[in-house]
């Protein structure tokens, strides 16, 4: 049995860790519960963008956009959104697998310095790293959704898609990739927005448009597809940053009570030690006693 100095010592110990890991969980419950405002806050946004790409979508011919334009995929692009830091639980290994099952030729531009790690230790093809703030600032995640579309339109890679960790509970955050272009029509953008929105398509059946458009509709349509691919870029950064702080908040709150029950274990077994010492000095007194 160890001495009761050492589980003294042990008891201290767990207590500052389960002080710091409380105050972990603390910090991650705030910031997840802002997240999850800031990706809530997009929605007026998006709804607004259905509606103006819904008065263009019978006004404009779909195939003039590069966007629309499908072509053969030699090459993928994939933007890997993972955290800066760790104690995130599986979150950013749950990221990793799904990365390791991808068998055709792409390229990565990564959002998180454990997956630009990965994405070097694995000897994959890495075109540009970015970081994020916790408060995701849109022209941070914009610099990244330029930088891919670029490459897109220039032909380094074929398709842009997107694979984070989709939030969907505080215990359940899901690896999800996204293609986002080629888009495939504007009728599926619209579908995509109003989803987005919380809004059911039934809901928008048969309204009349009254937008007028300067100084075209295709010139605008140029326009709007664009922040389109901006928008759905930032949305799910900022749901990938709801499902870091989510998994965080979990796991510390794991090894938070992981703590407290070695910490009921030891002080049982610091009561132990403390009892044997004292009877074996009773039984030594009592002892010296008899012998003399």
């Amino acid at each position: 049995m160890a001495s009761t100095r050492d589980i003294r010592r042990r008891i201290k110990s767990v207590k500052n860790t389960r002080q710091i890991t409380k105050a972990m969980e603390l910090v991650a419950a705030s910031k997840m519960k802002k997240a999850q405002q800031a990706a809530l806050a997009g929605r007026p946004y998006a709804e607004l963008m259905a509606r103006m790409l819904a008065a263009l979508a019978d006004r404009v011919e779909e195939a003039q956009h590069p966007f629309l334009v499908k072509r053969e995929v030699k090459t993928r692009g994939i933007i890997l959104v993972t955290s800066d830091k760790g104690l995130a639980g599986p979150l950013n290994a749950n990221l990793f697998k799904l990365v390791t099952d991808i068998k055709t030729p792409a390229k990565y531009a990564v959002i998180g310095r454990k997956g630009a790690q990965f994405i070097a230790r694995t000897h994959r093809d890495l075109l540009a790293e970015f970081s994020v703030g916790d408060r995701v600032p849109f022209s941070e995640v914009r610099t990244v959704a330029e930088f891919m579309t670029k490459q897109y339109l220039e032909g380094v890679v074929d398709t842009v898609e997107i694979l984070w960790p989709r939030f969907r509970n505080t215990l359940v955050q899901v690896p999800t990739l996204l293609p986002l272009l080629p888009l495939t029509s504007v009728k599926d953008v619209i579908a995509d927005l109003r989803s987005d929105a919380g809004q059911s398509e039934a809901a928008h059946t048969g309204l009349p448009s009254q937008m007028i458009f300067e100084p075209d509709a295709g010139t605008v349509l140029e326009a709007l597809l664009p922040l389109y691919v901006n928008r759905e870029i930032y949305q799910q950064v900022l749901d990938a940053r709801a499902s870091e702080h989510s998994a965080r908040m979990v796991a510390m709150k794991t090894a938070k009570d992981n703590a407290s029950k070695l910490l009921d274990d030891l002080t049982l077994e610091y009561n132990k030690a403390r009892q044997a010492a004292i009877t074996q000095e009773i039984l030594e007194i009592a002892a010296a006693q008899f012998t003399a």
